[in-house]
């Protein structure tokens, strides 16, 4: 059995989703609880472990993905088998079941129906809550799926999912100060994330176009680095450092204004931003190097991360991929 299905299928690139759900029947064939008809049956199989519950949990999300519904609703048959109807986790896998084999709007609309009447029985259901949102937001109920963020926010604040959502949901409406302290919120409750840290920071470099230019870039500048502190390796932070770096070279405003000892975000010295460009170009023609001649622990980016990559690197007319 793959040591993949132990991971979130959401993360795994679309390749990787394909070829497992592809591998469903035989698992679901060889897997323990094919013939398990009663809660207590499944309680009492000495073969039961926890993995084999994740196992088919990611599976059935694996083949959400790919569209082998029957192999889904099977995975799902066991795990209600085991845990029941009532369990808070598998009434939100039923519903996003139901979402993904939805053929209209009216069926969506069918399926909400049901979140809200499950949330007015219990409002402190958090996983029906989170699908409530989310099923807003695929419906192109923007401001809706906010209301229902804010609303779980208000009942569970410790919940770093939700908070990422928002703020997600805030950036792609424009609203670059609610992004931002959403994404900070995030920071607070997973401080050590490095993705979450350069996020922050793309947040901050879109932000700079609007307002307060010479902060927001030093601020997002600040979390790059902080990002390839926690992970060597992450492309997306080497990335968002040199596209900021770049800018607070090549803005004359920014390098002539004067900075103050009291100022909280002072734009580096030019030399400091020319050794940091350097670092974060030789690094990122390294990520690129590597990861095109097939090195085996170079191989956890996408294509287009790769892509975007070598195109910026090439724009900056560096000339140090070899």
């Amino acid at each position: 059995m793959s040591s993949s299905l132990l991971h979130p299928p959401s993360h795994l690139p679309p390749a990787t989703a394909l070829r497992l759900s592809q591998q469903a029947p035989s698992i679901l064939e060889k897997s323990p609880g094919a013939i398990s008809t009663s809660v207590l049956q499944s309680m009492l199989s000495t073969s039961e472990t926890q993995e084999l519950w994740i196992v088919y949990e990611n599976l059935l999300l694996s083949c959400l993905r790919t569209g082998d519904d029957e192999s889904a609703h099977q995975c799902l048959g066991r795990l209600v088998n085991r845990f029941g109807n009532d369990n808070e986790r598998i009434m939100a896998l039923k519903g996003l079941l139901k979402e993904a084999t939805a053929t209209d709007n009216a069926t969506l609309e069918l399926v909400l129906q049901e979140y809200e009447q499950i949330l007015q029985e219990n409002p402190s259901n958090i996983p029906i809550a989170k699908r409530r949102a989310a099923l807003l937001r695929s419906m192109g109920r923007a401001s809706s799926a906010v209301n229902a963020l804010n609303s779980l926010l208000d009942m569970s604040p410790t919940d770093a999912e939700a908070w990422a959502e928002l703020a997600d949901l805030y950036l792609n409406q424009g609203l670059y100060s609610q992004a931002i302290f959403a994404q900070e919120e995030v920071l607070v409750l997973q401080p050590n994330a490095w993705n979450v840290h350069a996020r922050l920071g793309e947040m901050l470099l879109m932000a700079a176009k609007i307002s307060d230019t010479s902060k927001r870039l030093t601020e997002a500048m600040k979390r790059f680095c902080r990002s390839i502190e926690l992970c060597d390796n992450h492309l997306r932070g080497y990335y968002g450092l040199k596209l900021t770096v770049q800018q607070l070279l090549n803005e004359p405003s920014l390098k002539s204004s004067k900075q103050t000892e009291s100022e909280d975000w002072p734009v580096p010295t030019p030399g400091t931003l020319q050794k940091l460009d350097e670092v974060a170009t030789e690094k990122l023609a390294e990520i690129v190097r590597r990861n095109t001649t097939g090195e085996k622990d170079w191989q956890g980016y996408t294509e287009a991360e790769i892509t975007a990559a070598r195109e910026l690197l090439e724009s900056r007319s560096t000339g140090t991929i070899r």
